[in-house]
């Protein structure tokens, strides 16, 4: 006799065949038996999981935020003050395959969950939990790459700028963008982006201005 479904396990599955259909068809193709039919479940598996539409939809943004952090903690590494370009070059190769094979189909499910997210506080959550990590890995990479010394508070500025940049250049990914198409082409523009932007930190471009 088979041994029991791991329930946790069963939800993971349950959310990846939902993010699949959110690539492929948007929020409003994602209905508990289109789900069941893509995980190969017998029909009302995932109604069972997950009781309503907003519920399976919340769960699917969560395994999204989860896996997306999960990729970027292994792309860069967890050091507070990492190799600045292994770090960066890690995070090229990673923005480069989420234009490719699942990443792209969990890259485009995102976008579709970005809007909606906006205006329902369950889906902004799954997105926000993580934010303060993505900013600190992201900022890890900055401060690999800028000078020993450097402001904290202009390296904070950076990351953020990194950061923007970053998602912008994912989402024209998930469209189908290939000007940038290769991690070296990246890690060149990483590198340019993280110099540039901004030169100064806000608290010495107030000081300036005061003086």
């Amino acid at each position: 006799m088979a041994g029991k479904q791991n329930p946790e396990q069963r939800r993971r599955e349950l959310c990846d065949a939902a993010i699949t259909l959110l690539a492929r068809e948007g929020i409003k193709g994602v209905t508990h038996l289109k789900v069941d039919r893509k995980a190969g479940v017998p029909d009302g598996t995932t109604s069972f999981y997950f009781r309503t539409s907003s519920a399976l939809i919340r769960a699917a943004a969560n395994r999204i935020a989860d896996l997306d952090l999960a990729d970027l903690t292994a792309a860069i590494g967890s050091g507070a003050h990492g190799d600045g370009p292994s770090a960066a070059a890690g995070l090229a190769r990673l923005v480069i395959r989420s234009g490719t094979g699942a990443r792209l189909v969990r890259s485009k499910a995102r976008y579709e969950l970005v809007m909606p997210s906006s205006r329902d506080s369950g889906l902004a959550e799954a997105f926000s939990h993580n934010q303060e990590r993505f900013l600190e890995l992201h900022r890890n990479v900055v401060a690999g790459l800028c000078p020993d010394g450097s402001d904290p508070a202009l390296i904070d500025e950076k990351a953020y700028v990194l950061l923007t940049f970053i998602s912008g250049l994912m989402l024209a990914l998930a469209r189908g963008d290939r000007t940038i198409d290769s991690a070296e082409q990246l890690l060149d523009i990483i590198v340019a982006v993280v110099a540039a932007a901004p030169a100064t930190s806000h608290r010495e471009r107030v000081a300036a201005v005061d003086r």
